[in-house]
C-alpha cells in the first residue's frame, strides 16, 4: 500500500524509523577548493554525500573578469541563485545580469553561460541534480590551458560539458569584450 501522493518520487528510504544522519557545516567552513585566480568553491552536497540525488556548491568569484562559454549538460539539471553580487548568465537565447535573489535553472540539454563582468566579487550557489562528480570538474579546469585539444575535449565529455568549440571549452568567449561592452546591454 502507497500513502505518497502519486506526484512524489519513489520511496528511498523503506524502514518505519527515522535514522540520525544528518550532516551539519559551520558558515565558517573554510572552502574546499581555491582556484589560481582566487575563486571559492564550498562544496556543500556532493554527489558521493547526496547518494547522487544532487550536488550543491557555493561559489565565489573574485572581482577578475571571467566566465565560462556557452554549453549544455547531457546528464543533469544546472541551476543558479545568487547570494550577493551579480554575474551574467545566458539562459540560451538571452544575456542577463542576475544579483541577489536572482535564480536561473536550465534542464538536461539547455545551452547556458555565466561569468562576472562587474568587476565586484559575487557569491552564488549552484546545483546539479542529479548529482554528478563536479569537485573534479572545478579543480581540472585549472590544468586545461596545457592540454591538447584531444585531452581538453575528452576532460570536458568525461564531465559532461559541451561546449560549441570543444578545442577551446570554456576560454572560447571573451569576456573582457562582453565587460567592455557592458554598458551597452545593462539589464539592471
Amino acid at each position: 500500500m502507497s500513502f505518497l501522493s502519486p506526484d512524489y518520487p519513489e520511496i528511498v528510504y523503506d524502514r518505519d524509523e527515522g535514522e540520525v544522519s544528518a550532516s551539519f557545516r559551520p558558515a565558517g567552513t573554510p572552502p574546499d577548493y581555491v582556484a589560481p585566480n582566487g575563486a571559492t568553491f564550498h562544496y556543500l552536497s556532493t554527489r558521493l554525500s547526496t547518494d547522487g540525488l544532487y550536488g550543491l556548491y557555493q561559489n565565489r568569484l573574485t572581482g577578475q573578469i571571467g566566465g565560462t562559454s556557452p554549453h549544455f549538460h547531457k546528464t543533469m539539471s544546472e541551476a543558479f541563485y545568487v547570494l550577493s553580487g551579480e554575474i551574467h548568465v545566458f539562459d540560451g537565447e538571452r544575456w542577463f545580469d542576475a544579483s541577489r535573489g536572482d535564480y536561473l535553472y536550465i534542464p538536461p540539454g539547455g545551452v547556458h553561460s555565466f561569468g562576472n563582468i562587474s568587476g565586484e566579487p559575487a557569491e552564488f550557489l549552484m546545483l546539479f541534480a542529479p548529482g554528478a562528480a563536479r569537485e573534479g570538474y572545478f579543480e581540472g579546469l585549472a590544468d586545461v590551458a596545457a592540454m591538447t585539444d584531444e585531452e581538453r575535449a575528452a576532460f570536458f565529455v568525461r564531465h559532461d560539458s559541451f561546449f560549441t568549440d570543444m578545442a577551446k571549452g570554456p576560454g572560447a568567449d571573451s569576456w573582457q569584450d562582453r565587460a567592455a561592452l557592458r554598458k551597452s546591454f545593462k539589464t539592471r
